[in-house]
């Protein structure tokens, strides 16, 4: 009985140091974090082609409304990204994404009553974007919703097509469209995470995002469509499922 009495101030001693040594574990969480995801952007509103009449080939041309979808399927976002908590529930970020999604063969308007199709490069754009993130529970909950923002620019690739109307004497006609474009993005968005353990969450992400209008190439001018690719600036949706990391 003495022998306990005597080991007991020892055992309570470290049963304190234990329990202040699990708490430190849990609250001295590193402030950074990475990300990855992957989803689709898909596209809200935009013309990649504007309507038009004019001539190709000196042959009388009417070009149809088209939007971004209608020329490109929902290629694959990809994000990258870095955090840093500045405090229990609000973050700054840096992003890079990376999109690309192939065309397909287009029907875009009539050449002299016959059909007028075309296709078009990949689109293909990089995007570099600073952010903020509020988390509205802390980093103890398991659940952590969030709403933040972005902005940066969007480095989009040259897009050249090719249009053809056999009928109507035009087998292939290729030309450039847009000229590569950096061109001014942001956006606003919502998600959640969800805490596997203390160093891996997943997370769901959806928001929307404005992109600039690409730029034109005069290579139309005297046709009567120099303005059929002057409305190109859009708003779309993007979708992301991804990991994050807590260092």
């Amino acid at each position: 009985m003495m022998s306990v009495k005597k080991c007991l101030p020892v055992l309570v001693v470290g049963a304190v140091i234990l329990t202040a040594g699990r708490a430190s574990a849990q609250t001295s969480q590193s402030s950074w974090n990475a990300e990855v995801s992957v989803g689709w952007d898909l596209n809200v509103s935009g013309a990649f082609l504007a309507a038009g009449l004019g001539t190709l080939n000196n042959t009388a041309t009417v070009i149809n409304s088209q939007s971004f979808g209608d020329v490109y399927g929902t290629g694959v976002l990809w994000q990258f990204s870095g955090g840093y908590m500045i405090d229990e529930i609000n973050e700054f970020r840096g992003q890079l994404s990376y999109q690309r999604a192939g065309s397909d063969i287009t029907k875009l308007g009539t050449a002299n009553n016959t059909d007028l199709l075309a296709t078009f490069d990949d689109y293909k754009a990089w995007t570099i974007e600073a952010g903020y993130r509020h988390f509205f529970a802390p980093r103890s909950a398991r659940m952590r919703p969030f709403g933040g923002g972005t902005i940066g620019v969007a480095i989009i690739s040259e897009i050249d097509g090719a249009f053809a109307a056999p009928t109507a004497g035009i087998t292939r006609l290729a030309t450039d469209f847009y000229d590569g474009t950096a061109a001014f993005s942001f956006g606003a968005n919502g998600g959640a995470l969800y805490g596997l353990n203390d160093r891996y969450d997943l997370f769901g992400q959806i928001g929307f995002r404005y992109n600039s209008g690409l730029s034109q190439i005069d290579s139309l001018v005297g046709t009567g469509l120099e303005n059929i690719n002057d409305k190109s600036s859009r708003w779309t949706l993007p979708i992301t499922f991804g990991i994050r990391v807590n260092f």
